[in-house]
């Protein structure tokens, strides 16, 4: 009795080694490599390790860098990504024309490539493009900024000065067009006022989205167009970290005093620091784009595209890179100010109470 007692125990024994070790086999599919822009934008931080975590809890083994806005660092990255011969890549480009010959090499050794909330350009070689919808951010940014100065029951005329993106980050335009397409009627009409007469992005663009660029240039568009005593009622920013440069230029020349009030101020990314000037008044809105939900949706394509499945619902119209359409998922953006940050960033557990403290 106690033979078979034994015997009993081994065989169970036995075959737990054996489903877990076919578990553990079942979780082997793989490694995919993330290149991502850089760490010195919050955003960036989270996207990757979000992606990171997700495609972790699918069984992929993940190669996650951080190029710090380097381009040659980026593509020495991705070369070693498919030398290492990984199954995909998902890319978050810094310049999203310069990627063509490593792709060519991914393609070439059968790696899938998702471009990453900046679409690549000017290549075959990217089967798809995860984002949000940018010429809605764009959309957002200017309606928010309306609200802001009380338009239309305010009539203006408003001053009010414009920032754009990287010019080479595609999105950028995006983000400039939404926004001018609500603006560009409005002084055509002469309710806003771009005093500094700079419009356009070949002229309000802000290479690798720098916000100490955007302080320096504000700083010009004050000391050149506003010595008169003249106020700056609204900035067009595209980004949290541009909109910081901006609000540390104005406040330089006396803004946020009780006889000089804050412009309304735009933003994107509801970046921590910028969600505690929003609560302090001094940058009016941002837009929350939430990255945990473009992760998730970009692992679960990656996995779809790896396992040799076909994706659905992608958007086969909208994003031209120059050589092809590339097939796109667009996840909404959102509209923050005071009134609804506790909802949509900390409630959604976004932030933390504490990021905001």
């Amino acid at each position: 009795m106690k033979i078979i007692k034994t015997l009993a125990t081994v065989l169970a024994v036995g075959a737990m080694a054996l489903t877990a070790s076919t578990a553990v086999f079942a979780q082997d599919k793989g490694a995919i490599g993330i290149a991502m822009p850089t760490q010195s934008s919050l955003r960036w931080i989270s996207d990757g390790n979000e992606l990171k975590s997700a495609l972790e809890a699918k069984g992929y083994t993940v190669d996650l860098q951080f190029a710090e806005d380097d381009v040659p660092n980026q593509l020495a990255q991705i070369e070693n990504m498919v030398t290492k011969g990984v199954k995909a890549l998902v890319i978050g480009s810094i310049d999203g024309t310069t990627l063509s010959s490593v792709l060519q090499q991914a393609a070439d050794a059968g790696i899938k490539v998702v471009a990453y909330d900046r679409l690549i350009r000017e290549t075959a070689n990217v089967d798809l493009y995860t984002t949000f919808d940018n010429f809605q951010v764009g959309v957002l940014q200017a309606n928010s900024i309306l609200k802001g100065l009380g338009y239309p029951e305010k009539a203006g005329p408003f001053n009010i000065e414009l920032f754009g993106g990287s010019p080479d980050d595609n999105n950028a335009f995006f983000f400039y067009d939404g926004a001018m397409s609500v603006f560009q009627p409005l002084i055509d009409k002469g309710d806003l006022v771009v005093k500094s007469g700079q419009v356009g992005m070949d002229t309000v663009g802000t290479l690798r989205w720098d916000g100490a660029v955007a302080q320096a240039r504000m700083d010009n568009i004050l000391s050149a167009n506003y010595s008169d005593g003249s106020r700056v009622d609204a900035v067009l920013s595209p980004y949290d970290g541009l909109s910081r440069g901006i609000i540390s230029s104005l406040r330089g020349v006396g803004y946020g005093a009780a006889d000089l009030a804050w412009p309304v101020i735009s933003g994107q990314d509801a970046e921590a620091p910028s969600v505690k000037a929003i609560i302090a008044g001094e940058q009016y809105s941002t837009i929350y784009k939430d990255t945990r939900e473009l992760a998730k949706t970009t692992a679960d394509l990656v996995d779809t595209l790896v396992s040799g499945g076909t994706p659905e619902g992608l958007d086969t119209t909208t994003y031209d890179n120059g050589v092809k359409v590339v097939p796109s998922i667009l996840l909404t953006p959102y509209e923050v100010d005071a009134s609804n940050y506790q909802a949509l960033v900390i409630d959604s557990g976004y932030l933390k109470p504490e990021d905001i403290q």
